[in-house]
């Protein structure tokens, strides 16, 4: 008969940039809690992928929930959003994503059978939200998991909730529980959102799954409350509920840094600008020009991550003539610039002494990469809450200043040029890197295991979690 264990369960959104933050708390988890055993529940396709990014003395147990998807429409063998390449097929991910409710049930049942007790939570992500009713029948306490950081999320919830840009023709207009400091405009908003009139796809999918995530025990958020003090206020006021800080930042791929180490370290330190818009996103043709003229122009050197322009399949192989003629070749030649097709080693590119910056498309993961590095930012959002991350980091933080934003907008090699010289080069920049630096240390921190009242607010947060947990297994009033 198997011992009896605490142990708990995470339910991940299928796409990664959701995996990457719950896999990193896990692993924290993992790390001060060794008694405790821990299962991620996901997709088959995505076992298989999360297996290769966990290391090999890992206990994290990976669970596979049945799920086909041509059963809702979607391609073959589509089970994370990164497979799909037309944003428009997205809303059929989400949707497909609640039927894996029933398999998780039984998920839940037979964890139970198996360590002679229920789980001691379930940590579940916002966009999960469904898993709570599940929770609550069984009698387990819940908490969902923000991804994002604080201010971020609390755009993106009150957005979402209320609908404020369809209430005026105001641009920038007043966003719900925000003070007037941090008004938005329409250009800081997904299409999707812009459009969105509480009955499209999006709307009906979010504000359910927000909704009844507000009804969880409490929220744990992918930040760290020290660099961003007045977004985790808004979180609490915006949602009601206590909420955890347990930012944390990945370890260097060190096994994967090897093509570009030696281009690195032929570079002075911070004098190498990161440019990457994410796994999953892209910039217009004419702005991939306009980036590629700019950083030549320039004279700063970089490392490129490409991938083919807005409106071509991200998955498909990148052609040289979305670049200027010999932009390549020129850059190769004196080690000025470093191209790479798809992917690089982007922790480990940022925790490289020779890089000084990062023109990023600000999605939180990335933010909190680099910050946790001490790089600042250049920001360039173009999709999601990655609007709010830039606005946060250029007008609250100080170590980001925003290029330009969306897929389509206007940007001219004059304006890269002035603006990377501007943070790589001049006052400005080495004051952001200033404060980045002090960002760094405070991520840092909130990761220390010290006893007594030095643990860092990461460590504290998990301890909470888990004091809640115990005090709410004993609470059988919820139904």
């Amino acid at each position: 008969m198997a011992e009896q264990r605490q142990h708990i369960v995470m339910l991940p959104f299928m796409a990664q940039g959701h995996f990457i933050p719950f896999i990193a708390l896990a692993g924290l988890i993992e790390q001060l809690k060794p008694h405790c055993a821990i299962t991620i529940a996901t997709t088959p396709l995505n076992v298989q992928h999360l297996r290769s990014s966990l290391p090999p003395t890992s206990s994290i147990h990976l669970a596979a929930l049945p799920f086909s998807s041509s059963d809702h429409g979607l391609p073959p063998e589509t089970e994370n959003s990164a497979s799909i390449s037309q944003i428009d097929l997205l809303p059929r991910l989400m949707f497909a994503s609640e039927t894996l409710a029933p398999q998780f049930d039984l998920l839940l049942a037979d964890l139970t059978d198996l360590h002679r007790l229920p789980p001691l939570f379930i940590i579940s992500d916002m966009f999960t939200g469904w898993s709570i009713h599940i929770a609550r029948a069984r009698r387990i306490p819940h908490f969902s998991f923000t991804t994002s950081g604080g201010f971020g999320t609390s755009a993106f919830m009150s957005l979402w909730l209320h609908l404020p840009h369809r209430l005026t023709d105001a641009d920038p207009f007043q966003v719900p529980g925000f003070s007037d400091r941090f008004c938005l405009r329409r250009s800081q908003m997904s299409h999707y959102m812009r459009v969105a009139d509480g009955s499209d796809d999006w709307s009906v999918f979010l504000r359910r799954n927000i909704r009844i995530s507000l009804g969880s025990d409490a929220l744990i958020c992918n930040t760290v409350e020290g660099i961003e003090p007045y977004g985790v206020d808004l979180l609490r006021n915006i949602s009601g509920l206590p909420v955890l800080t347990v930012g944390s930042c990945r370890k260097t791929e060190t096994t994967k840094l090897d093509s570009c180490l030696e281009w690195l370290e032929s570079h002075r330190p911070a004098s190498v600008l990161f440019v990457s818009f994410g796994s999953q996103n892209t910039i217009g043709a004419s702005q991939m020009r306009a980036l590629a003229e700019g950083l030549e122009a320039s004279g700063v050197a970089f490392i490129w991550v490409v991938r083919p322009p807005y409106g071509f399949d991200m998955n498909s192989d990148f052609k040289s003539e979305w670049l200027p003629d010999g932009f390549e070749a020129r850059m190769g030649e004196k080690k000025r610039g470093l191209v790479m097709r798809r992917w690089a080693p982007q922790v480990g590119i940022l925790s490289h002494e020779a890089t000084g910056g990062f023109l990023s498309h600000c999605g939180w993961n990335s933010v909190m990469e680099s910050l946790s590095r001490g790089v600042p930012v250049i920001g360039w959002p173009v999709a999601s809450e990655q609007f709010y991350n830039s606005m946060l980091m250029e007008q609250e933080m100080g170590v980001g200043v925003e290029m330009t934003r969306g897929v389509v907008g206007e940007i001219d090699g004059g304006k890269v040029e002035r603006v990377v010289r501007m943070v790589m080069e001049g006052d400005t920049g080495r004051e952001m890197r200033q404060r980045a630096a002090r960002c760094r240390e405070l991520i840092m921190a909130a990761q220390a295991e010290v006893d007594g009242e030095k643990k860092g607010s990461s460590v504290r947060a998990i301890d909470r979690v888990f004091e809640m947990a115990i005090a709410g297994s004993n609470d059988t009033s919820k139904n």
